[in-house]
């Protein structure tokens, strides 16, 4: 089931910026473990899907895993060989607005070398460069 919003005020968004740092979001909150994005980017809804299966599939029943980023934008495209004008295109897939400090996925309950472990195959499906973070315990 790829993740979309349910209902939007406004069906098509303009593409706005993918610059700056992440001010909230940057901190881990839930798990012991995270995964902390390097770049500014787009995350499609089908590339954080993809994640959500390697990891589900990684703790099978242990642990737990918490997804802090949402896709809630929409992108258009208008269709090969279409003459200019007439219109915005169709939505054709949702992103996930992600600016560098972000922290993506967490994961607890897992031993940290298995957390490095699962999130290195999560690495290999997202478009940005990442960083496995962990709490710092005071």
């Amino acid at each position: 089931m790829l993740m979309m919003p349910k209902r939007v005020k406004y069906r098509k968004s303009t593409k706005g910026k993918r610059r700056g740092i992440a001010t909230t979001g940057a901190q881990l909150a839930f798990g012991e473990f995270g995964l902390k994005t390097l770049e500014n980017g787009w995350l499609k809804n089908t590339q954080l899907e993809a994640v959500r299966v390697i990891i589900a599939r990684q703790l099978h029943g242990g642990g737990k895993m918490w997804i802090r980023v949402f896709p809630d934008k929409s992108i258009t495209k208008k269709p090969a060989e279409v003459r200019m004008g007439k219109g915005k295109g169709d939505i054709i897939h949702w992103v996930a607005v992600i600016k560098r400090g972000k922290i993506l996925f967490e994961m607890g309950g897992v031993p940290e070398e298995y957390a490095r472990q699962c999130f290195r195959l999560a690495a290999y499906k997202l478009p940005v460069r990442t960083k496995f973070v962990t709490r710092t315990h005071r």
